[in-house]
């Protein structure tokens, strides 16, 4: 085992605990950045990207980020959570088994089988879309949207007005990481928005 990764396991000692019902302190939650592998220049040049796979191999790691995830919205009455393609269906399936609550896909389009709902949402050149079937989601649920990362905002704002137009209450949003630098959270006002990581 190389000393990195025995310095990580080292370092996430106290991450997880019996107590789960207790919310995760900040510093706690920043001791999870040392999993997370940056990548300069992907996708594209002068781009970094979080890398979080090195993450997911890492079990102390999971249940944190898991447990974090849980916690900010445990009590809640939480009926749906979402979980917007691609990476948000890692982490909210796991997230609605901790709140006994459905798991609802949110995909791109042209992936669901039965009839869908679907919201269009502005992209700096075109448009994109996110679909939900129409009967994932009941009038006055109330849903968590999660996904891995809050950029922009403009798909996590398209998510939160597409369980409205089905007649869900948006309970909030949770996401592993926030770039604040994209000012995402500003699409979002009036939600109850939950990042454990922000850069």
């Amino acid at each position: 085992m190389s000393r990195s990764i025995r310095t990580s396991m080292l370092e996430l000692r106290g991450l997880t605990s019996a107590n789960t019902s207790a919310k995760p302190a900040p510093e706690r939650m920043n001791q999870l950045k040392s999993l997370i592998r940056e990548i300069e220049d992907y996708p594209k040049p002068g781009i970094r990207f979080y890398d979080i796979t090195t993450l997911l191999k890492h079990p102390s790691g999971l249940r944190a980020v898991i447990d974090a995830l849980r916690v900010h919205f445990a009590g809640n009455g939480i009926d749906r959570v979402v979980g917007i393609e691609a990476r948000g269906f890692i982490f909210a399936p796991a997230v609605a088994y901790a709140l006994s609550a459905g798991f609802v896909p949110m995909r791109k389009p042209k992936k669901l089988p039965a009839p869908v709902e679907r919201v269009e949402y502005a992209l700096e050149y075109g448009t994109d879309a996110v679909e939900v079937h129409r009967d994932s989601i009941e009038p006055g649920q109330n849903v968590l949207i999660v996904d891995d990362v809050l950029a922009t905002g403009g798909t996590a704002a398209a998510a939160a007005k597409l369980v409205e137009k089905l007649g869900g209450h948006v309970a909030g949003l949770s996401f592993v990481i926030e770039l604040d630098a994209l000012k995402g959270r500003d699409k979002l006002p009036g939600y109850d928005v939950q990042t454990l990581l922000r850069y």
